[in-house]
């Protein structure tokens, strides 16, 4: 099993983890046996810096062989919901993994962490605690200076029975008793100073509804339940680093001889950091409490679920998190290379369509009136087997406004008085003139037609230096267009000293109605299907379209990075 299972003809080098597990499969540790565990809490959506742990958990079980667990961290009620459990489920099947019949919950070991925290209380391990929250930071000392005893560190252990068990019937407030390890108040590592494992809490919890009424703290909870599980390597981000000693130090106690047989191993990779972006559960939620975006699924949040909505494939997701790898130090990554990725992978697989933002009406004065024609347009040059689909063709279409000006520059290749364009898969016109309203708008445009410049006649391959996109004014449908753009208007809105609400880019979304698109769009276009707008970006159909009474697409990403050009001529 040491080796890694793979289909290519060409192993791909491993990660530091993938080594790690690599090297104690080789060396028979666990009777040579692998797995992992994702342990998400239930109160928020998963962001991708989740999906990064999300592919090293299942990802490195795949790899080796080895299974991986679903956990659900349920050890505080109070922000705990079944929404989150659901979505949480719903993200990690979309990147494309499966825990098959290994889900559970930290619940699922409530009675076993209690009898356990009863056990440690017995042996001289676990003391109940009086003092506030804030007396126990203060009498923890600093990283430099010692902490000092608790006057309750030398209860007896009868006294520390009977207040925990009390503790748990629900005889005493929230807050006004804790039960602390009691390990060295001494130590450099400021996490062995006491630390509390349990703590009251009356809100009924969803799964367990109000047996309980004490609650394991994390670094109580996570490691017992790796060991209850048999999990072999529990990998975890770097600022888990400093618990790392508490984690085995539970364990070891809870697995007393046993441990040298079998104790998970806690290996820690580099947070998924991204420019523009919060990673904050808790400042994400704001942004919706607050109304500031439209929900955990936003196109503009950096929730899986809201990169989805956006038109995002777990693909290009994964490829980006293979791209910029797992180490041992923290980064902020370039969101470009996300926008890279995503780029990638629809330029390979978007069916490409015509469809006009800002539409202008074009009349072709020597095209017959009653004349129609079908063009055959490429789906996927980049896949052979794409095939292609029709596009009706008449005297009246529309084209971008923005590819028409009265007065062009030298090097403007498009739209311009006595100068010609290809129409996109169709005919070489030639601008003739324009109309304009009272106010000098450009209501319509005027052009001649070459009719031998069709594929297939002798004027075929006549160049231009310009190809613009286009739809039939007769045929086309209308459609709302959502562009989306990054959410903050600053690189690293987390080491801001403002609010990081007063960091929001203004022009993160801007809606577009009555834009015009192609029959074939229109009649095939079904909820999340991709697409590629010729000459304008990729797009994905909006699941509003199901009630919104027409189509409505999100922009996932333009064609070339629009931003990083403005940015260079802002600065």
């Amino acid at each position: 099993m040491a080796e890694p299972i793979t289909t290519s003809e060409e192993k791909r080098s491993l990660n530091f983890v993938e080594q790690i597990v690599a090297d104690d499969l080789k060396a028979g540790k666990n009777s040579g046996r692998l797995n992992t565990r994702f342990p998400p809490e239930p109160n928020g959506y998963l962001h991708i810096g989740h999906a990064k742990a999300i592919c090293m958990d299942f990802g490195v079980a795949e790899l080796f062989g080895g299974t991986c667990n679903l956990r659900f961290d349920d050890t505080n009620p109070q922000k705990e919901d079944t929404e989150y459990e659901q979505a949480i489920m719903r993200d990690i099947h979309w990147l494309g993994y499966d825990w098959q019949d290994r889900l559970y919950y930290a619940s699922d070991y409530f009675q076993q962490l209690y009898d356990f925290a009863i056990r440690l209380i017995k042996e001289g391990h676990a003391y109940v605690d009086d003092q506030t929250s804030e007396q126990i930071a203060q009498q923890k000392g600093t990283p430099t200076t010692p902490g000092t005893d608790s006057p309750f560190r030398n209860r007896s252990v009868e006294e520390n029975l009977d207040l925990f068990q009390r503790m748990n019937a629900g005889e005493f407030d929230e807050g006004t008793h804790v039960l602390r390890a009691k390990i060295d108040m001494a130590s450099s590592n400021m996490h062995f100073r006491d630390p509390i494992i349990y703590r009251i809490i009356k809100t009924p919890h969803w799964r367990t509804g109000t047996k309980w009424k004490v609650y394991p703290m994390y670094d109580f909870a996570h490691g017992q339940s790796d060991y209850f599980e048999g999990v072999t390597h529990s990998i975890c981000t770097l600022e888990f680093v400093p618990h790392r000693p508490l984690y085995d130090y539970f364990v070891r106690l809870l697995a007393g001889d046993t441990a040298q047989q079998y104790c998970p191993r806690q290996i820690e990779f580099n947070r998924l950091n991204l420019t523009y972006t919060v990673m904050s559960k808790r400042k994400l939620l704001q942004l919706v409490k607050e109304n500031l975006v439209a929900g955990w699924d936003d196109p503009r949040m950096p929730t899986l679920c809201g990169l989805r909505r956006r038109g995002y494939t777990p693909q290009s997701i994964k490829n980006f998190i293979n791209a910029i790898g797992y180490t041992k130090y923290e980064a902020l990554n370039d969101i470009s290379l996300l926008e890279h990725a995503i780029r990638d992978d629809l330029n390979a697989n978007a069916t490409r369509v015509s469809a006009v933002l800002n539409p202008v009406r074009l009349v072709i004065t020597n095209y017959p009136e009653d004349r129609e024609e079908t063009m055959s347009m490429e789906n996927n040059p980049e896949q052979p087997d794409a095939g292609r689909h029709n596009m009706p063709f008449c005297r009246e279409l529309y084209i971008e406004r923005e590819d028409f000006m009265e007065d062009a520059p030298k090097k403007f290749f498009r739209l311009t008085p006595g100068k010609e364009v290809r129409l996109k898969g169709a005919y070489i016109i030639q601008c003739t003139g324009c109309t304009k309203d009272a106010h000098g708008n450009i209501t319509e445009i005027q052009a001649t037609y070459d009719p031998d410049t069709l594929s297939g006649m002798p004027g075929a391959s006549r160049k231009v230096k310009g190809t613009l996109h286009w739809v039939s004014a007769r045929h086309c449908v209308d459609a709302e267009v959502r562009l989306y753009d990054r959410l903050f208007s600053v690189e690293n809105p987390a080491a801001e000293d403002a609010d990081f609400r007063e960091l929001l880019n203004p022009d993160s979304l801007q809606t577009l109605t009555g834009v015009k698109i192609e029959p074939f769009l229109a009649q095939t276009a079904q909820v999340e299907d991709k697409y590629q707008f010729q000459r304008i970006g990729y797009f994905t159909v909006d699941p509003d379209s199901a009630t919104a009474g027409h189509l409505v697409f999100n922009r996932t990403i333009g064609l070339k990075d629009s931003w990083a050009k403005e940015q260079k001529k802002a600065n």
